[in-house]
């Protein structure tokens, strides 16, 4: 079975634990995580631990600080006014917050320190600093993405659809009755004629027998 290299697209069971045991993060009723090896899409350790596997191979590593999310970095601790912030909920250490960046970005920020009149807020990612053991299990390697049915609404249009039906009589007929209408009063037209005619016959002096 072919290892696991630079570029493979790769799918990972994993459950990430913190050095007394604690789990911070797991793959568990999610799907696997995904991503490609060499991509920079995971935290450098991470990527280098898998590579070299094959699939469904188990692994246990665990990674210092510079291999994960790096030492804590003093300039991203700031104190600001505690009045800066929302009433509600009451600012408390450990809690996190969204805060926004210059060029639009929302980054999480722990609150480290919380006084009278100003708050401590931490920028760096919590487990920065932290010693990380992962637990993993390789479930793919390049597998191909699964095919999306095609949209069936040209097919289903054209089976589905009922064959259009044909005209409906009603002109035909309505006209069919006209018909027959103007027969039937040519028909009485005559008869009239004839009568008018036959009582006319025998009279010399009608206007219109002359």
């Amino acid at each position: 079975m072919t290892e696991i290299k630079q570029g493979d697209k790769v799918k990972v069971e994993y459950t990430g634990k913190l050095e007394d045991g604690t789990v911070f993060d797991t793959s568990e009723g999610r799907e696997p995580l995904q991503f490609e090896v060499g991509a920079k899409q995971v935290i450098p350790g991470f990527e280098k631990a898998i590579e070299g596997m094959k699939k469904d191979e188990e692994k246990t590593f665990t990674l210092k600080a510079d291999e994960a999310y790096g030492e804590p970095k003093p300039e991203l601790s700031q104190e600001i006014p505690k009045d800066k912030l929302p009433k509600e909920p009451e600012p408390k250490e450990g809690m996190m917050l969204s805060v926004g960046t210059p060029d639009g970005r929302q980054m999480p920020a722990r609150i480290a320190k919380v006084s009278e009149d100003k708050v401590t807020i931490d920028l760096n990612h919590p487990l920065a600093g932290k010693e990380l053991t992962f637990e993993v299990k390789v479930v793919g390697v390049n597998e191909p993405e699964e095919a999306k049915e095609e949209p069936k609404e040209d097919s289903v249009g054209k089976e589905g659809e009922e064959k259009p039906s044909e005209e409906p009589k009603e002109e035909s007929a309505g006209n069919e009755g006209e018909e027959k209408s103007t027969e039937e009063s040519t028909e009485e037209s005559k008869e009239e004629k004839k009568e008018e005619d036959s009582d006319c016959s025998d009279c010399s002096s009608c206007a219109g027998c002359q």
